[in-house]
């Protein structure tokens, strides 16, 4: 199913917009045109860089701007780009309306605490943008996930599960953020489990952690974890009861949104099989009507983000 721009007249719908976009991930940078008639990246336009833990603000402004340029230069654009509006996803937390980093403690991008990417990045690109709209990274793969699947879903949420736990609510392809019926700016990772913050229990970080304090053996990530839970029970409890204390936690709060569907991405989608029945289990416990939830998983969320920040920028065009 296409979908249709708002604008049409009696020669049929007006073509969306190629739209230019950024995806900062924890290791790397992808910039892509994206499709939004056709909901996908323009052929050969995807730009991947990796991105260093510990950058600085140089090599990173450097390295989204290696990126973009390589975009920009891609004949792709054409007429149909919209306005030069591009759409930046970034995790957070971030000033996302001011395009400034705020990443104070925050690990491997603590050195871009206070970095004005915005102002800093768009004298930077081979041709000046009309605009750059940044949103967060989780908010980014939701809208994706709900502008590719035209479901209807009345009110997605999308949780995404890897180094950390990110999350976005759509009330009919809308960010809510300052609502009652979600967590506080609609991050599930503010939430507790048994009063301890929810990440000290689903993370990378939580999870190889907890293997190796009950083995004594370190673990490589996520990925060689769920591969050892073919084989070993200790690997297979830990990730579990981690998925199951997930499904807890956020229970309540889309019983509260009441939302339809549930979109699912991140490095542990890959493992489906095995942390779909706890999560499930955990999310059913308390509440039985969450049954009739759908469950989407998506294991292309680089994608699923493009296309969201490539929504986000038309809409603000």
């Amino acid at each position: 199913m296409t979908s249709m721009s708002p604008l049409a007249d009696s020669a049929g719908p007006v073509p969306l917009p190629v739209v230019p976009v950024l995806e900062v991930g924890g290791s790397h940078v992808t910039a892509a045109a994206v499709d939004l008639d056709r909901a996908t990246i323009a052929d050969g336009t995807r730009r991947r860089l990796p991105l260093t833990s510990g950058i600085g603000p140089e090599d990173f402004l450097a390295a989204l701007a290696e990126a973009a340029n390589g975009v920009l230069s891609a004949t792709a654009l054409g007429a149909r780009a919209v306005g030069g509006t591009w759409g930046i996803a970034v995790p957070g937390p971030f000033d996302y309306a001011r395009g400034i980093a705020r990443y104070q403690g925050v690990g491997k991008f603590a050195s871009l605490d206070g970095l004005a990417v915005g102002g800093l990045l768009t004298p930077r690109l081979s041709r000046r943008p009309d605009r750059l709209r940044f949103l967060n990274d989780a908010s980014a793969f939701a809208l994706g996930a709900w502008h590719a699947a035209h479901t209807g879903s009345r009110r997605l949420v999308a949780v995404t599960l890897g180094t950390g736990v990110g999350s976005a609510f759509l009330d009919r392809g809308t960010i809510v953020e300052d609502d009652p019926r979600v967590p506080p700016e609609g991050r599930v990772d503010l939430l507790t489990v048994d009063g301890r913050p929810l990440e000290d229990t689903v993370s990378t970080r939580a999870m190889t952690t907890h293997y190796t304090n009950r083995t004594g053996r370190p673990v490589d990530g996520l990925r060689e974890l769920t591969a050892l839970a073919a084989v070993d029970v200790i690997a297979r409890d830990v990730i579990t009861s981690a998925l199951r204390a997930l499904g807890g936690a956020l229970a309540p709060w889309l019983t509260a949104f009441e939302a339809d569907t549930v979109a699912l991405g991140g490095s542990i989608t890959a493992a489906w099989p095995l942390i779909g029945p706890p999560l499930a289990a955990g999310l059913t416990q308390d509440s039985p009507r969450l049954q009739r939830l759908a469950l989407s998983v998506h294991d292309d969320g680089e994608d699923k983000a493009l296309l969201g920040a490539a929504v986000f920028a038309a809409r603000g065009a």
